[in-house]
């Protein structure tokens, strides 16, 4: 029996990423409370996993209740299958109220842009036409963003039902959903809607997933799908190979997969969901390899022996020059050492020991003896070229050490046997030494393979190139207009500077450096300077990301406007003077306009008259203009002022004067009245 495990199969990027997420969580948080709003994934054993880790699964309407019996830290992880918009507005609200709460959105990327489609290309006059499982988290989240008239189907035939009327229509798709019945859906409903838009929102993954899954099941006797039962990609997965192969079964462990055995069978397919952990999917293979191992057993008491047999012995015992194997038959294998190796010094009790599996091909047959003689030497020579054939057939990546540096490329040692890497093929900048390489462990993809010579080319660089193209698919799926980042400036280019944030590059437009006008961004940057950016566009298909980098509080008219007001007087030095008027500098980088009409108390000619560039006169600001960008100034405002000022206290000086004056005529009457009181009968009023 053989068996074949899906290359896609286990955990998707968005459900890694929320693993990882989670975990990190948990370590940096040791005091903290976490939570899962619901089923972080649809995996009941992963679900209970984290139950036993004290990580529970808390329903949105609970959540209030827990806050206010503790204010130890609250951590709530948002499932992979994203919220409503309702639960999103009820989340920021109780993370306002509830400082201790830390929200953490682990929505797919995948289901985010369904979100933002329903969200954006809907409206009143649209009919939006959504084609998955009703009920499923995904689906309401994707609904509630949605205006206008909405529809959830899931099948070709509950569509036709739908009655659509004259408005505009818009189809987008659950991420997990069949490709295959969308792409039946999409005929269909081409010739029947003339103004539909279509969106094909299917996951790439999902459908690379369901993609394989088929294929394998077309060319295997039996499937075994692992996965959780409410998993809906999951489900999806067992549908198509259910339709292809009879021999499929759904299991959600290796314990329920026992209670399907005997599974007769020679070869078996394995897939598993975007939700089923890497350690589930090892028990469900190992599960299988006890099986197949008792069946075997079985085969082999009833197996005899054929001279060119390539057989399997467990070693028995072990002499200086020979070692005797079990190979399950009536036959007792020798090995003798000059058919193990070609080290005539080798010790054979160093290299094996007894109970060792050893494959063995299989020269001669004695029956009367009982005896096989054997040669490990022929399977070895055999298997390391099977190696590479197979890893060349199917694309596999092989790895090895790198022996030797020859004309041209390396020598890499993998699997028994050698390939050449071409010099442009090491990954090593060319012009550079490639003894660099020499003793290194390297992964190899091979491009050539002639079976006749039993020569192999390979590339070192390939395999770099793949991971660092995955390393990018993953840090996209994680891009997002808004968010900031500690990003490296790479190189400078006369219009922008180019800037690493974290495996992928975006570009900071000169105008996104500084709020003046600059020539060149080295005037703000430099190479590999540690910058705080953040994304302003994104453009995912073309691999675009402009960035941007100057803030509000770096703006010298904004820190002006802060500061100062109408009315009030500053320090101004003269810049420029033109015929209309004189500019003067308030502030950094901000300049206002002194005009003739406001230069002087008098009449003047040119405002060169009065005013020189460099000269600093004060300046009272008359007004701001914060849309333009603009600011006039006044020093004749501050003259006239100056004026008014003087001519009132003139006035207030003589009013004084003039008081003191009738003040003392006042008394002087007063006076002579006195001196005159005794000599007078009578009043003298």
């Amino acid at each position: 029996m053989t068996l074949t495990l899906a290359k896609s199969s286990g955990f998707c990027p968005g459900v890694k990423r929320a693993d990882s997420v989670l975990n990190k969580a948990v370590a940096e948080n040791p005091d903290a409370k976490i939570y899962t709003l619901g089923s972080l994934i649809h995996n009941r054993l992963y679900n209970e996993a984290l139950a036993s880790r004290g990580i529970r699964a808390v329903e949105l309407s609970l959540l209030s209740s827990i806050l206010e019996e503790s204010d130890t830290p609250v951590i709530l992880l948002g499932r992979t299958h994203g919220i409503t918009l309702e639960e999103e507005t009820e989340l920021h609200s109780l993370a306002h109220k509830y400082k201790h709460l830390t929200f953490i959105d682990l929505t797919c990327a995948f289901v985010k842009k369904v979100h933002d489609i329903a969200e954006r290309e809907t409206d009143e006059d649209t009919v939006f036409l959504l084609f998955a499982d009703k009920g499923h988290p995904e689906a309401l989240g994707t609904l509630s963003r949605a205006k206008g008239e909405c529809h959830i189907f899931s099948s070709f035939d509950e569509l036709k039902n739908i009655n659509i009327g004259e408005k505009r229509v818009i189809f987008a798709a659950q991420t997990t959903q069949n490709l295959e019945e969308f792409k039946k859906i999409k005929i269909f409903s081409k010739k029947l809607y003339t103004n539909a838009i279509f969106f094909d929102t299917i996951c790439n993954v999902t459908e690379k997933r369901q993609r394989e899954a088929t294929e394998l099941a077309s060319s295997n006797e039996a499937v075994i799908v692992i996965g959780g039962k409410s998993s809906a990609n999951t489900r999806k997965l067992y549908e198509l190979c259910r339709a292809v192969c009879e021999k499929t079964y759904l299991v959600e462990s290796a314990e329920e997969l026992r209670s399907y055995f005997p599974i007769y069978a020679d070869s078996i397919a394995i897939t598993a969901g975007a939700s089923t952990p890497d350690g589930i999917i090892l028990e469900v293979i190992k599960a299988m390899e006890k099986e197949n191992d008792f069946k075997s057993m079985l085969e082999d008491s009833l197996k005899t022996l054929h001279t060119g047999e390539t057989v399997t012995g467990t070693v028995v015992t072990i002499g200086k020059n020979e070692i005797k194997l079990d190979l399950g038959t009536k036959f007792t294998g020798v090995l003798e050492k000059e058919q193990i190796t070609d080290d005539p010094a080798a010790n054979l009790g160093d290299m094996f020991k007894v109970g060792d599996q050893v494959d063995v091909f299989v020269i001669r047959v004695e029956d009367g003896k009982g005896i096989a003689t054997l040669s490990k030497k022929r399977v070895d020579a055999d298997n390391s070229w099977v190696v590479l054939k197979a890893a060349y057939d199917n694309g596999d990546i092989l790895e090895g050490k790198v022996t030797s540096v020859v004309k041209g490329g390396v020598i890499v040692s993998t699997s028994g046997n050698t390939v050449f890497v071409p010099a442009s093929q090491t990954g090593v900048p060319k012009g550079e030494d490639l003894k660099v390489l020499v003793g290194t462990t390297q992964k190899i993809k091979l491009l050539e393979f002639d079976e006749t010579k039993k020569k192999a080319l390979g590339s070192i660089k390939a395999i770099l190139v793949a991971e660092k193209k995955a390393q990018e698919e993953a840090i996209w799926a994680t891009l997002e207009v808004g968010a900031h980042y500690m990003g490296v400036v790479k190189n400078l280019t006369s219009y922008g500077a180019f800037v690493d944030i974290g495996g992928v590059d975006g570009m900071v437009h000169n105008s996104e450096l500084s709020y003046k006008r600059i020539k060149h961004p080295s005037q703000v940057v430099s190479v590999g300077q540690e910058i705080d950016v953040y994304i302003k566009e994104l453009d995912v298909e073309k691999k675009r990301i402009s960035l941007g980098y100057k803030t509000q509080e770096m703006d010298t008219w904004f820190q002006f406007t802060q500061k100062f007001s109408v009315g009030d007087v500053v320090s101004a030095k003269i810049v420029s003077i033109m015929p209309f008027g004189a500019f003067a500098e308030v502030y950094e980088d901000v300049d206002g306009l002194i005009h003739i009409s406001r230069i002087s108390t008098e009449r003047i000619a040119s405002p060169a008259d009065v005013l020189s560039v460099g000269q600093v006169v004060d300046v009272k600001i008359i007004e701001i203009d914060d849309e333009k960008r603009r600011l006039a100034l006044s020093i004749r405002a501050l003259k006239e002022e100056e004026e008014k000022a003087a001519k009132a206290a003139a006035e207030a000086e003589a009013k004084a004067a003039a008081d003191a004056e009738a003040a003392a005529e006042a008394e002087r009457i007063a006076q002579e009245k006195a001196d005159m009181a005794p000599y007078i009968v009578g009043s003298i009023d």
